[in-house]
């Protein structure tokens, strides 16, 4: 069995509000540490039946990219539903709410 290895350092500001995301897989072929501006982890506890979640940004996360972030992410949760599951009726429906999401995100923005 193979095992692979991931790190996730966050640096953070004076006021404990992160300043820097970086990480990095033991079987992944890069070999510098990847940065991000935001990250969203998820873990399922199967005794407790709940999610355990770790979601962060950056000051440089600008909104614009946080609505592209969270509609880019939406879709490939309804890829993996539809892989795990099959249900393809429930993934259209995540994926019309991804569009929907998006859409109003934009159009917010144009506003501001």
């Amino acid at each position: 069995m193979q095992k692979s290895t991931i790190t996730i350092d966050v640096t953070l500001d004076q006021d404990k509000i992160p300043h820097q995301i970086s990480w990095k897989a033991s079987s992944s072929s890069a070999e510098e540490p990847q940065h991000s501006k935001a990250m969203m982890l998820a873990f399922w506890d199967g005794q407790e039946k709940s999610a355990l979640r770790i979601d962060l940004w950056t000051k440089e996360m600008m909104v614009d990219e946080m609505g592209d972030f969270f509609y880019q992410t939406l879709m490939t949760m309804a890829d993996t539903y539809r892989r795990a599951t099959g249900q393809t009726e429930l993934v259209e429906a995540i994926k019309l709410f991804a569009g929907d999401f998006h859409k109003k995100s934009q159009e917010l923005l144009e506003k501001s």
